[in-house]
């Protein structure tokens, strides 16, 4: 599930209900790995790239479009190799291929979940997985909002171009259940693929969000404060929970995008890092980028190392990424 005009497609979603309680969730994302090898010259352009980078209405590719666009593109009824973490009341994480059924759009896919008759009789197949998907999105939701993660749901724009390349207009993009849900999933991806690797003690790349820092908390509270609101904690201690309520208190009220984007600036800056700090922003102890080997290196070394801890795991290979992943990390 993409945007309409997505054409690199890097993930997919298989899901199954075992019975009220037990959902399986399958997030399966193209093994760029296997194609692209360590020491090889597509490896050493890719990590001199270090991300796809997308402007107004093209995309200046990490990885050659014939891999990004072709054969690690996760296209509808042809198999593509991909590496799976499936997730229930346990996880697995593995090597797999998959035959994908339907390439689908968050529009086709809201339209379906708000009920669309048209919609619901084209994807009939899989109508029975997008509810289900959507009930555990909600509880997915619901478990990160419980624990504190802080949701910047701010406005974005997308902006439209002519066939010459040329700016016409500027839209809101929207955010339906269908892109909040698929968001959901690589999250709970993110977080299994890193707590298990955390949990083995295996050298391993993390995606981490330290603590904002004091200073920059104690300017925020202080302009918080002009607006007549006040936050419970200290600018040495702030828990998720209590930004979470502030988040709510001001929420659509005048100056609440002001005071978010505010929040979101005294923030400190995601990085990766070999050592886990946990991710505060999502008020996750483990968190990594597993999803997006396609357009992210860090991902793409990620789907390398679990493959070689999968195939071979050595005192050699330990050390290898020991030495390696510190410098990946910063680059």
């Amino acid at each position: 599930i993409d945007g309409e005009d997505a054409k690199d497609l890097d993930d997919a979603i298989s899901i199954s209900k075992e019975n009220d309680d037990h959902y399986t969730l399958g997030v399966h994302i193209a093994d760029v790995s296997y194609y692209v090898t360590e020491g090889s010259a597509l490896n050493r352009e890719a990590v001199a790239r270090g991300t796809s980078v997308y402007v107004t209405d093209r995309v200046v590719p990490m990885l050659p479009e014939r891999l990004s666009n072709g054969i690690c593109s996760l296209n509808p009824n042809v198999d593509r190799l991909t590496q799976s973490a499936i997730k229930v009341v346990n996880h697995k994480i593995c090597q797999s291929v998959i035959n994908t059924t339907f390439r689908m759009t968050y529009s086709d896919v809201n339209e379906m979940l708000a009920g669309n008759p048209e919609k619901i009789e084209q994807f009939k197949p899989i109508m029975d997985s997008v509810s289900a998907m959507a009930e555990l999105h909600k509880i997915l939701e619901d478990m990160r909002e419980r624990r504190g993660a802080l949701n910047f749901d701010t406005s974005e724009a997308r902006i439209l171009v002519n066939e010459k390349g040329m700016p016409v207009d500027i839209v809101v993009r929207e955010r339906g259940t269908a892109e909040r849900m698929i968001e959901s999933f690589m999250l709970a991806a993110n977080e299994c693929v890193a707590e298990h690797f955390a949990k083995a003690k295996l050298p391993f790349i993390y995606r981490i969000h330290e603590e904002p820092k004091a200073e920059k908390l104690q300017r925020f509270m202080d302009y918080a404060s002009i607006f007549g609101v006040q936050i419970k904690g200290t600018a040495n201690k702030m828990d998720q929970l209590d930004l979470q309520e502030f988040m709510a208190k001001v929420q659509g009220k005048p100056g609440a995008e002001v005071m978010n984007m505010m929040l979101l600036r005294s923030m400190q800056q995601a990085r990766y890092s070999e050592h886990n700090h946990g991710h505060y922003g999502l008020a996750a102890q483990y968190y990594t980028h597993f999803t997006s080997p396609i357009r992210r290196y860090p991902d793409l070394l990620v789907h390398r190392m679990i493959r070689e801890y999968t195939n071979n795991m050595s005192q050699e290979t330990r050390e290898h990424f020991e030495e390696v992943i510190p410098e990946l990390a910063t680059s």
